[in-house]
């Protein structure tokens, strides 16, 4: 039987506030003309009252015993009846007559073969989409109240509810069941018998939850999808049964083990097994999907992290070369000692060759010395000094090579043979040999 406190079948609260009673058990002045008209003792005159007020609350009549004494003790002091005043009926005739008045007076129709019929369209409709009792009984009180009709009890809908929904879904596993060939209610029953890998039977691989995210669990999800697929086409089987009826099955299958659903009726164990594998199918796809999804999330934050440490490492090379940049544009400032020594090796080149003017190359080694103030030692064979230019990087390009004239004589060839003279005097600034000497 269903719970009533699961359902929204009226019935009095547990507690009621003082609020509650004010507002729905307080008897008006005409109410209580009215009940003191059609009554002749003070029994009768709280019993019709509370009649009419719970009917007004609830929409049924309560048995008296079953009204709270709070509501008694409120009513019977609202209407100034001596205490120990209980409501109490010697007759069933007479409280018959009482429910007539009060069905009179609130302007409802009795007609319980009207409400039952109604009750009953009801949840045969919902059945098809709804499993549970509760639901199922709310929707039919909905419909009778819209119809103006007073509920029937509490035990009339329970045992309504319980027996469509058994038909409805017996009627749902037979079109399941039929719906399947031979061979495929074999392999679902097989499920029942073979054995895993880890000892337990095939069925308890149905309920098996996606494991993390790696590749091998993903590669292993694959597999159980594929196996899945081989059992039937699931779509098929559920044609036209509703969501809700697949969920309740395959939640039922689910709480249930091998040697459970072995004592089930063979169409009924066939279709709650179909369930659970349609739903196993479901659940594995969306498992796949998740993982996959899980699976590059962490490739993408991987390469984002080895795309920031690349960035680090460029950006201390850069921040290396423009310090390197920096020593260099210091270097060849005005007045900087790139600049001094290039204005240094361009004053002694000039002094140089103004020593040597006029000379060629079969000049006498004596003679060379004597114009450079000693500075190219007479005992060594005579060789011209090779070029240097001190150009820092960054700085113009050097100037271009002069070629020795001898009088009035210059030729190409000669001054490839010949190079010019860049004699220096003290140490090359570069090199740091000493200017005039033989490499």
């Amino acid at each position: 039987m269903t719970s009533i406190e699961r359902t929204a079948y009226p019935r009095f609260k547990r507690l009621i506030t003082a609020h509650e009673l004010h507002l729905f058990f307080s008897p008006t002045r005409d109410e209580l003309q009215w009940a003191a008209d059609a009554t002749d003792g003070d029994e009768h005159l709280l019993a019709l009252l509370l009649m009419l007020k719970s009917y007004q609350r609830m929409g049924c009549f309560p048995a008296l015993e079953d009204v709270p004494d709070q509501v008694v003790e409120f009513v019977r002091r609202q209407v100034e009846l001596p205490e120990g005043t209980l409501p109490l009926y010697r007759a069933e005739r007479t409280a018959k007559h009482h429910r007539g008045l009060v069905r009179k007076k609130v302007g409802v129709k009795y007609d319980q073969g009207e409400a039952r019929r109604i009750a009953e369209r009801s949840i045969h409709k919902e059945a098809a989409a709804k499993n549970r009792p509760a639901d199922l009984i709310n929707i039919a009180l909905e419909k009778v109240v819209e119809a103006g009709l007073e509920l029937p009890g509490f035990s009339t809908f329970d045992k309504m509810a319980s027996k469509i929904r058994t038909e409805v879904n017996a009627s749902i596993r037979e079109g399941i069941h039929d719906r399947m060939s031979p061979v495929q209610r074999a392999g679902l029953l097989r499920l029942l018998e073979e054995r895993d890998s880890d000892g337990t039977t095939l069925f308890n691989r149905l309920k098996k939850p996606a494991k993390g995210p790696t590749w091998s669990h993903f590669k292993n999800l694959a597999k159980r999808l594929d196996w899945l697929d081989e059992l039937g086409d699931t779509s098929v089987w559920m044609d036209s049964v509703a969501t809700g009826k697949i969920t309740d099955f395959a939640g039922e299958a689910d709480a249930a083990d091998a040697s459970e659903l072995r004592d089930y009726a063979p169409i009924k164990q066939i279709a709650l097994i179909a369930c659970l594998v349609h739903k196993a199918r479901m659940r594995v796809r969306d498992d796949l999907a998740t993982m996959f999804t899980k699976r590059v999330a962490t490739k993408i934050k991987r390469a984002k992290e080895e795309l920031e440490a690349i960035r680090l490492a460029e950006r201390e090379i850069v921040e290396a070369l423009i310090g390197n940049y920096r020593t260099v544009l210091k270097n060849i400032d005005d007045g900087g000692p790139a600049h001094q020594a290039v204005q240094k090796a361009a004053a002694i080149t000039a002094e140089v060759r103004e020593a040597l003017e006029g000379l060629d190359d079969e000049a006498p080694v004596d003679e060379v010395a004597q114009r450079l103030g000693g500075k190219v030692s007479p005992r060594r064979p005579w060789r011209w000094p090779r070029p240097c230019w001190c150009r820092p990087v960054g700085s113009a390009p050097s100037p271009r090579r002069s070629r020795i004239s001898v009088g009035s004589t210059s030729s190409t060839s000669r001054s490839r043979r010949s190079p010019p003279t860049m004699a220096t005097s003290g140490r090359c600034c570069c090199t740091g040999r000493s200017a005039g000497t033989a490499r």
